[in-house]
């Protein structure tokens, strides 16, 4: 049993899988950051582009 609760403590195992993980955590919060400076700019960019078309905001066809 003493072996067992040793080797159980000794293992590295796991150790990998949350070394992955951080960096897919560190990977989200650089997307997201990413995305959200990128939404202002996209809004601005299709606030133009609609007013250059003429203000037209219904979004949907069948006018």
């Amino acid at each position: 049993m003493l072996n067992a609760i040793k080797s159980f403590l000794s293992e590295e195992s796991g150790q990998g899988m949350a070394e992955y993980g951080l960096i897919l955590a560190l990977v989200a919060v650089v997307l997201i950051t990413a995305l959200t400076a990128l939404n202002t700019g996209l809004q601005g960019t299709f606030s133009r582009v609609t007013a250059a078309l003429g203000g037209s905001s219904s979004g949907g066809t069948g006018q």
